[in-house]
């Protein structure tokens, strides 16, 4: 089972081992939970005492003993929700800060996988209709996933920011079903591509992503910078043909 899901949400590696250890034994002493999980007894007591606290585990009593068991999992999406809530309480506040700031960086690095689908989905967030990306290859596709990036056009579509994209030719598969979807174009080439990169402009933002074992990409906001990959991408985007 892929447990990062439960880390993104702010699970500990302790409490996701607890809270699934539970799952498989039921209504269960804490006793039970130390012997089956491996883990030392003050680490499971202070992940039940931290889950307890977040609302994922109960207990009842039975005499002096108490037995806990976890929440039904479906109900992990309201723990979502809430936290999700009270990031949205904030936030107001928090782009206060940020524009207190008297010049705003302009450029940053993002590094590993989460960092990567930070950068794409920073992308997204600006007024402009068109985005532009080239040498998206294979390697993008098996290290951020078909989940991510199914919801990540599904994001650009509802946003109705149209793309005109190409790929390296080990994704050809990729692009025909991309072509399907609405504000979307999608070419694939062999040409002079590096499998290992791409670039993307959308606004006055660019992105250059290194597909490594564990990715980085660079994120530039500069409009000149933007203007000018966007002039280039025009010019490779016509010797491109559609397959």
């Amino acid at each position: 089972m892929d447990t990062s899901i439960l880390e993104d949400i702010g699970l500990t590696g302790a409490e996701i081992k607890v809270f699934l250890t539970l799952l498989e034994l039921g209504s269960s002493t804490a006793g039970k939970v130390v012997e089956k999980s491996g883990l030392q007894n003050a680490v499971v007591h202070r992940a039940f005492h931290s889950l307890i606290e977040k609302g994922l585990v109960t207990y009842v009593l039975e005499g002096k003993r108490k037995h806990y068991q976890t929440i039904e999992p479906k109900l992990l999406l309201n723990f979502l929700e809430e936290k999700k809530a009270r990031l949205e309480k904030i936030l107001p506040e928090l782009e206060a800060k940020r524009n207190l700031q008297e010049e705003k960086p302009r450029a940053i690095i993002f590094q590993g996988t989460r960092g990567i689908k930070e950068l794409l989905y920073l992308m997204l967030e600006t007024d402009s209709k068109e985005y532009f990306a080239y040498g998206g290859p294979q390697k993008a596709h098996d290290i951020l996933g078909n989940f991510f990036w199914e919801n990540f056009h599904k994001k650009r579509i509802n946003k109705k920011i149209k793309a005109k994209l190409i790929f390296h030719s080990s994704l050809e598969w990729w692009a025909k079903e991309l072509n399907k979807l609405k504000f979307t174009e999608v070419r694939t080439t062999e040409k002079d591509f590096e499998e290992l990169t791409e670039t993307i402009t959308c606004g006055n933002k660019v992105a250059i992503l290194i597909y490594l074992d564990t990715p980085f990409g660079f994120l530039i906001e500069e409009n000149l910078a933007s203007e000018s990959y966007k002039k280039f991408f025009e010019l490779l985007w016509k010797t491109v043909t559609t397959k």
